[in-house]
């Protein structure tokens, strides 16, 4: 049986170099919050779901309900079709009005796919990524104005001289949806460092009309307390106006020493971020192992990594210093031991699911499913994971105009598939 956190913390010290994400290791390489916990539907008479033995049996809850919550089950059958099998390492997908799509390639391509599949050549424009490790050409999505601006934004891992980081650019495409054009390279996350993990990054346009983009802290030991620290972007997200412009009521602008895109800290890397109808934004973060995390995300706030984290490093070491809760940092509404390593997230709010409204999708690599959650009153009462039978690992989910899910798998030869309800 392991050793709790805080009988362990005298001896470790800073020992573990294990700093490799949930992601990772399923590839290759690869002020607490003041809302008091809000009565949720009851726990009794259901089962979680049986996902094998927790990472770290040892560490509790916070809180009833804040992890492995009922399993629910779809109504409805759905249909999966797959529209393409051709897909070279895929990463976003971005259904656009007409219903085509548009979808990365983490190798650096970004192409446009047909309703029916077809995949056409690589969109030209695009800024040379570093593919190297986690990153490469990263998400996509579309200006709140595409219809009149047919503007894209794209992020992406940039070599820089002494290493790479994450940037965000933004260009017209074209009419014939061949190329961009203007391209405007509109935020560069700083400081530059020579690694290969833990970029983020999602793309989200507010109801306000602001981008936000998710970042991680490039996982080694020396560099993630930055986390923490305010004058790098590092485990933050940022929040910028359309033209990378800083908005004058982001939390620390005015603030000596802090970055003024910073709209919260401490995270670890998010690569699932979405807007649900009440305007909230809410990320699904890769935590350590047993460390999953599923965030509401406010103003200014800090959600503690690595200071204050649910799971262990994958060496099976603790996370050195860390506690799972605190005073003056958020707790998670949700956390997932075992991890299911969180990629795309989308609120659904089509018609051609109507049990799914206002359910959160989220894609699991680890898991091997697109995982449902069902969320009320801002708490999690139920989750269910589809797709298990194809046992392709899930890295983005959207929601096309049609009310259809498209997914895109993390593979070589990645698929890309519409989810509709069997008729």
């Amino acid at each position: 049986m392991k050793l709790s956190r805080l009988i362990l913390l005298s001896a470790i010290g800073l020992a573990t170099m294990g700093a490799s994400c949930s992601e990772e290791r399923a590839t290759e390489q690869e002020d607490k919050d003041p809302q008091e916990p809000v009565a949720t539907t009851p726990q009794e008479d259901c089962q979680p779901i049986d996902r094998g033995t927790a990472n770290s049996p040892e560490q509790k809850p916070t809180f009833e309900g804040q992890t492995r919550a009922c399993e629910i089950k779809s109504e409805t059958a759905i249909d999966v079709q797959v529209l393409t099998k051709n897909l070279k390492k895929p990463w976003a997908v971005e259904p656009l009005p007409d219903g085509n799509l548009l979808v990365t390639e983490k190798g650096g391509q970004m192409r446009l796919v047909s309703a029916t599949g077809q995949i056409g050549t690589p969109i030209t424009g695009i800024p040379k990524v570093d593919a190297r490790g986690q990153g490469g050409l990263l998400d996509v999505a579309l200006s709140p104005k595409f219809d009149s601006d047919r503007m894209i934004y794209w992020s992406y891992t940039e070599p820089r001289q002494g290493g790479n980081a994450t940037s965000v650019a933004r260009g017209v495409l074209s009419e014939d949806r061949t190329r961009v054009e203007n391209v405007q390279v509109i935020f560069q996350a700083q400081p530059t460092y020579d690694g290969t993990m833990h970029y983020g990054s999602r793309l989200a346009f507010g109801p306000d009309g602001m981008l936000y983009i998710t970042l991680g802290e490039r996982s080694d030991i020396e560099i993630r307390p930055q986390a923490q620290q305010m004058n790098s972007h590092m485990g933050k997200i940022i929040r910028i106006a359309p033209d990378g412009k800083v908005p004058n009521d982001n939390p620390f602008v005015k603030k000596e020493n802090n970055l003024p895109e910073i709209w919260t800290a401490g995270h670890r890397n998010v690569q699932a971020a979405a807007f649900n109808g009440q305007g909230q934004l809410w990320i699904v973060e890769m935590g350590p192992q047993g460390g999953d995390e599923l965030n509401l995300i406010e103003k200014g706030k800090n959600y503690g990594w690595p200071t204050v984290t649910f799971g262990e490093e994958y060496s099976g070491e603790p996370v050195p210093g860390a506690v799972t809760t605190k005073e003056g940092f958020v707790d998670p509404v949700y956390y997932w031991d075992p991890v299911i390593a969180p990629s795309g997230a989308q609120f659904y709010t089509g018609s051609a699911f109507p049990e799914w409204k206002g359910n959160l999708f989220v894609g699991g690599l680890r898991a091997q499913a697109l995982v449902r959650l069902r969320i009320e009153n801002n708490r999690v009462t139920g989750e269910e994971h589809l797709l298990k039978d194809r046992e392709q690992r899930v890295r983005d989910v959207r929601q096309g105009a049609d009310g259809a899910l498209y997914l895109v798998t993390d593979q070589e030869n990645g698929e890309l598939w519409k989810i509709t309800p069997k008729q």
